[in-house]
């Protein structure tokens, strides 16, 4: 009996071990979770959501990246509040500071005719003091704006080749601006001129340091011309412009329609510029040549509002007196018309009055003939030696009274039209004055007859047989985009720009073909052009899509860093579309992998016929209907 009370005491006392165990290690599990929960939901209160937290017994453990040292002590603060500060053990990092990185250093100059004007932050070690002396040089007395900025930091690699790049540019850019940053120049500016432009384009090309990418954007405004000057003529020799001008691209072609009915136009051609007197200028100078025509020859002469008619010799005065009075009646209100009907000469004077000026290939200048004294002989020595230089003028003039009026005016009129010339001369006499010669310029003619109509007023004869011959054109030895686009077109016909497998890296041996298509692209100014990758029809579509995409921008890339201006350039990825061999064979994929040079043209633009234009041109059916009627009555009488 003792045996069996002794082993149920026994039982009896591990049963209550065993329940307490169990009991103690649930109460220690509730603790834990309740404390888990509460120190996780002060911290999301607390905005630490980025802090986890893990219980392990009656221990609080802390665990996640802290954004800073002071973060991290306040999450610990927060859980401390909730459970014993002992029982919290911290297990977080804290993220590491970066290094605090240099400033974007960068200058933007404007300049125009107030002045120029320097913005930006510059590296401590550039010489502010030398930068502002060579930009007030270049100002040539107007103010130089120096809001310029420095910060100690080390000076970005290519800064310096950026920068005295960029003031190149602005010595030959007056009205500009210009952003610089380390390895890279933006240039926008406006030019004087499409021929301009184009030398300038050239000579900023040329001049790009290597490494250096630089973006040219240069505009060219519409010159204004100033008289806004006209003159057709129509002779034995043909219809022919010594000057011609239109405001609008439709006006210019309305002119060149006009004259191209009455023959074969030759001479200058016409160009478009601003400072029409009239928004009819076209209406007038077609009115003007339609009369000439009608006339059977003879010249017109448009100087802004002025319009002198010089018919031919032997016109009919009837039919001189009918166009005349047609032509007065029909030209808009602001135009006034001298017209004049030449009578034959009597006969020549021997001897007359004459001056001649003349320029020779190697621009040696000659003047000789008759002034009337010694002062102005004076004068249009000086005024010889403004246009030519001193050293290049010989004087063989000789002074002679009883000259016709207005002589001095006519010889400086000959002087400044000869240096318009790169060889030829002028010959002046009481009657005419003759230019022949050869000029670089394709508006020479044009810029002499309006110099001659206004220094010697409309009403003056002169006659202009001026050549253009393209081998003095400084521009003319650019090449057209066309031949620019031929030129890379034959290069890439006998070698082929190839890529390493599967990627958009050029390979070595393909850095040679890209280095000889930039020498063709750095002499081909304000040139839009198309850079189409594409690739063989292997593999998905849009993986080869993206391919020729990357391999185009890899290319474009290339030609920039070879100091191509691609500012006009697109890169075009096609992935597996037009292809140009068979896809079945290796020669025929291999093909298909290339890249392609085109032109991007702009889409033609419809003529559009106006309803005031559609309604001058009924006006004009009626009214030539009611002549031809009036004209047929007589004719039935008679019968």
């Amino acid at each position: 009996m003792r045996l069996s009370s002794l082993m149920i005491s026994l039982v009896a006392f591990g049963v209550a071990a065993v329940g307490a165990l169990l009991a103690a290690r649930s109460l220690v599990t509730i603790v834990e979770e309740r404390s888990v929960i509460a120190v996780q939901e002060a911290l999301a209160d607390a905005n630490h959501g980025w802090a986890s937290v893990i219980g392990d017994g009656l221990q609080i453990v802390m665990e996640g990246e802290a954004p800073s040292e002071a973060v991290r002590f306040r999450a610990m603060t927060v859980a401390g509040s909730m459970v014993d500060a002992s029982r919290v053990i911290d297990n977080m990092s804290v993220t590491a500071t970066a290094a605090i990185a240099p400033p974007n250093f960068a200058i933007e100059i404007l300049r125009n005719d107030s002045g120029i004007s320097l913005i930006g932050l510059i590296p401590a070690s550039v010489d502010r003091d030398a930068l502002v002396a060579r930009v007030e040089a270049l100002a040539r007395g107007l103010p130089v704006a120096d809001l310029l900025e420095v910060a100690d930091y080390p000076e970005p690699e290519l800064w310096a080749a950026a920068q005295d790049y960029s003031l190149d540019a602005l010595q030959r850019l007056p009205r500009s601006k210009i952003s610089v940053a380390s390895g890279r120049v933006a240039v926008t500016a406006i030019s004087d001129s499409a021929e301009h432009k184009a030398r300038l384009e050239a000579e900023l090309s040329r001049s790009i340091p290597e490494d250096v990418r630089v973006d040219l954007s240069i505009s060219a405004p519409r010159p204004v011309i100033t008289p806004y000057t006209t003159r057709f003529i129509l002779d034995d020799d043909g219809p022919r412009f010594d000057a011609c001008v239109a405001d609008t691209p439709q006006s210019l072609d309305r002119i060149e329609r006009a004259a191209a009915q009455l023959g074969p136009v030759s001479a200058a051609g016409c160009i478009e510029g601003l400072g029409a007197p009239s928004r009819r200028w076209g209406d007038a100078v077609v009115m003007g040549i339609d009369a000439v025509g009608k006339l059977g020859g003879g010249t017109i002469t448009f100087s802004d509002t002025d319009v002198v008619l010089v018919a031919a010799l032997q016109t009919p005065p009837a039919i001189f007196d009918e166009v005349v009075g047609e032509l007065s009646n029909a030209l808009p209100d602001v135009f006034a018309l001298d017209a004049t009907l030449p009578n034959p000469p009597n006969s020549a004077e021997e001897g007359p009055a004459t001056f001649t000026a003349t320029l020779s290939p190697e621009g040696q200048v000659q003047l000789r003939g008759r002034v009337a004294d010694a002062l102005m002989n004076q004068t249009l020595e000086n005024f010889a030696h403004a246009q030519f230089g001193a050293d290049v003028v010989t004087m063989g003039t000789r002074i002679v009274e009883d000259l016709p009026m207005g002589w001095s005016v006519r010889m400086l009129a000959a002087v400044d039209a000869l240096s318009e010339l790169s060889n030829g001369a002028v010959v002046v006499t009481p009657d005419i004055i003759t230019v022949r010669g050869n000029t670089g310029s394709t508006g020479a003619n044009g810029r002499i007859s309006r110099l001659l109509i206004e220094r010697l007023g409309e009403q003056a004869e002169f006659e202009i047989d001026v050549t253009y011959v393209e081998a003095l054109d400084p521009i003319a030895g650019l090449p057209t985009p066309e031949e620019c686009v031929d030129k890379i077109l034959g290069l890439t016909s006998e070698r082929k720009i190839i890529f390493d497998p599967g990627s958009a890296t050029l390979t070595a041996e393909s850095g040679a073909l890209v280095d000889d298509i930039a020498e063709v692209l750095r002499r081909c100014a304000d040139l839009k052009l198309e850079i189409a990758g594409y690739t063989d029809s292997q593999g998905r579509d849009s993986m080869n899509l993206d391919l020729s995409q990357q391999r185009a921008n890899s290319v474009l890339a290339a030609l920039r860093d070879r100091r191509v201006p691609v500012g006009s350039f697109e890169a075009i990825g096609y992935g597996e579309a037009d292809p140009i061999a068979d896809n079945g064979t290796e020669e025929g994929r291999e093909a298909n992998r290339r890249i392609e040079f085109r032109l991007i043209t702009p889409e033609p633009i419809e003529e559009v016929t106006t309803g005031l234009e559609a309604l001058e041109e009924d006006l004009a059916a009626e009214i030539e209907a009611e002549a031809e009627e009036a004209t047929a009555e007589p004719e039935a009488d008679g019968e």
